[in-house]
């Protein structure tokens, strides 16, 4: 696809668009999702299965050589704003987003064609660990270490926060092999994986802590090494933001829809709250961030889809990612505000968007970490516009 200025979705996209939508306002409802969250596993299992054999959603971006769909990276980012709308309570984007693409960036060929077509056709679920600190990639969070034996590799280290681990599969890890980044899988039941739920905040996510203990894997657990996982992890990073993002977008025009549905039903004064101008105003502030967000989480999505080198999907991640952290923030924290003395409330949707919002701000790169990231890109040593 050839990158133009023509951010319009084509007829195709429209229809991907709202089937997610539709399905998705029935099947991930407010009460199926405070549901969901009560349970050991964290995510509807029937949901996830109907996701991957009956929708074709796990195959979307996996090219057809492979079992997917073939489709484009726009395709993918329009059903994860459908998921962010509604909190879907599902591996999808551990599996999807992270594995998936982790294994298309970062593992060799041989890697692709084993495990690709599992997730295509939604038989497989799992998870990426980066290193030792949050959801992000970085070199020097890489802690945990590999060490070769007669018959293959002994792992040993940590992985702090990792996406659904508790119930992945298949665990996707970054180890040092002599002094270079290598990309294993590891089966989490392996003896010497001791895997740990956090208590995080959002309990629409979970999150899990991995530590090895001189896991024992056989050679073909080794999918890549060297320049390869150290480029391709950076990648992933770069697309898994601009999913990230593509949800975050979803979840704030949801808060921005409770609200405008929540004003025109409360009366205060005798009148709906919608017709004052205060409130007026305010939901307006949130419209204008949210299309703004639009266009730069799809621009991304749109760039994304051509190939480009490394350093501008990275620049482009990092934009993205950044309006739509900074506005799921504000709007769930103004979907609060606007709700009243509710809007605090259990029984109200509002407090768990805050939450994901909180969350999900912290994931490949906060809003603090990545204006730097853009602003070293554009300046020189010193302190010039580079062009």
């Amino acid at each position: 696809m050839s990158l133009t200025h023509d951010f319009s979705l084509t007829q195709d996209q429209e229809m991907i668009r709202e089937s997610a939508e539709q399905f998705l306002a029935e099947r991930s409802t407010s009460e199926a999702v405070r549901k969901v969250m009560e349970t050991a596993e964290g995510f509807d299992a029937s949901l996830w299965a109907c996701l991957g054999s009956e929708l074709g959603w796990t195959a979307t971006q996996i090219p057809e050589a492979y079992g997917g769909l073939g489709l484009s990276f726009i395709e993918l980012t329009l059903v994860l704003e459908q998921m962010g709308r509604r909190l879907l309570c599902s591996p999808f984007f551990a599996t999807v987003v992270l594995g998936a693409t982790t294994l298309m960036e970062a593992g060799d060929e041989k890697a692709r064609q084993r495990y690709l077509p599992e997730i295509a056709a939604g038989g497989l679920t799992m998870t990426v660990g980066f290193g030792a600190r949050g959801v992000d990639w970085d070199v020097a969070a890489v802690t945990a270490v590999a060490e070769p034996v007669a018959d293959g590799y002994v792992l040993s280290g940590t992985f702090g926060y990792v996406p659904d681990g508790v119930t992945a599969k298949l665990l996707l890890l970054v180890a040092m092999l002599e002094g270079r980044c290598a990309l294993f899988a590891v089966p989490p039941n392996a003896q010497g994986v001791v895997i740990r739920e956090h208590a995080s905040l959002d309990r629409t996510r979970r999150v899990a802590h991995v530590r090895l203990e001189n896991v024992r894997l056989d050679r073909e657990s080794l999918l890549s090494e060297g320049r390869d996982v150290a480029d391709g992890m950076s990648r992933v990073r770069a697309l898994a933001g601009i999913a990230l993002a593509a949800e975050q977008l979803g979840g704030a025009q949801q808060c921005l829809d409770l609200t405008l549905a929540y004003a025109a039903e409360r009366v205060q004064f005798g009148r709906a709250i919608n017709s004052f101008q205060a409130v007026k105003h305010r939901c307006a502030e949130m419209m204008v961030k949210i299309e703004a967000t639009r266009s730069a989480v799809f621009g991304a999505a749109r760039v994304a889809s051509t190939n480009p080198s490394t350093s501008v999907l990275l620049l482009e991640a990092a934009c993205a990612k950044t309006f739509a952290s900074d506005t799921f923030f504000f709007c769930s924290q103004e979907a609060i505000q606007l709700h009243g003395g509710v809007g605090f409330t259990w029984e109200y949707d509002p407090h768990l968007y805050f939450k994901r919002a909180q969350a999900s701000s912290h994931w490949l790169g906060s809003p603090e970490v990545l204006r730097e990231e853009v602003a070293a890109s554009l300046l020189d040593a010193r302190g010039t516009v580079a062009l």
